[in-house]
């Protein structure tokens, strides 16, 4: 028997809104309002140690291992810190940067291919819809309104609110809290593994993993549905 589902918990970040897409048009503005020309040879030699950084440090924001304050300067100090001049780059400068990045970034309106398509159909559908991120609370708001995706949500868990991060249970136990949506009757969405599907799988939830690079991606545990694009949702829920 088919198993039903009332509540949907739904990653943000690079499962509906396209993060890492937005980010990099605001990395090549962000490269050249700071002028960063000047420190380094071409926009690649800033962008590469960026998400190479970037990815590290947010799997230790999610693990617990730094805070949120850690993050936001080391994102920017290790990359800035390979340009000409900038060995040195203070905390106040990086802050700087990182303002003005969280700027450009939460206003870019750019969406993973299907996702409103997708959005309105599991609306019409009858779904309590449940968004669960990590991002930061003011900058997710403000990508939500970019986007036009608010008014999909009942109910917007954030990190921040909860207090803990995917995969943590406490993230999830408030989770459960906020929403009215019990663990029997939930399906978790999302792109990371780690933290969306593992950390939803330690909490009792079936899981959907979103894996747009199979090639690239490989489930180390067994999940309830592995989709490659977000319409392939259309045939399931």
């Amino acid at each position: 028997m088919e198993k039903i589902y009332k509540d949907l918990f739904l990653d943000f970040d690079d499962t509906l809104y396209d993060t890492h897409g937005n980010a990099d048009i605001a990395l090549r503005e962000l490269y050249e309002d700071f002028g960063l020309h000047c420190h380094f040879n071409t926009f690649e030699d800033f962008h590469a140690p960026y998400w190479q950084t970037n990815v590290e440090l947010w799997k230790q924001y999610a693990a617990g291992e730094i805070t949120r304050d850690v993050l936001i300067v080391e994102r920017f100090r290790r990359p800035l810190s390979k340009g000409v001049g900038l060995e040195n780059v203070s905390v106040e400068y990086c802050l700087k940067v990182s303002d003005r990045f969280l700027e450009l970034c939460a206003v870019k309106p750019g969406v993973i291919d299907g996702a409103h398509e997708v959005m309105d159909y599991l609306k019409s559908r009858g779904y309590g819809l449940h968004m669960c991120s990590n991002g930061f609370h003011e900058v997710q708001y403000r990508k939500l309104k970019a986007c036009g995706m608010k008014d999909y949500f009942d109910t917007i868990v954030l990190s921040e609110d909860a207090g803990a991060n995917k995969p943590s249970p406490l993230y999830f136990d408030y989770a459960f809290r906020m929403t009215g949506a019990k663990p029997e009757t939930t399906l978790m969405i999302g792109d990371n593994f780690q933290t969306d599907i593992l950390g939803a799988k330690g909490a009792g939830l079936d899981v959907m993993w979103f894996n747009p690079h199979p090639e690239e991606n490989k489930a180390t545990e067994p999940v309830n549905y592995e989709i490659r694009h977000l319409r392939d949702m259309l045939q399931i829920l």
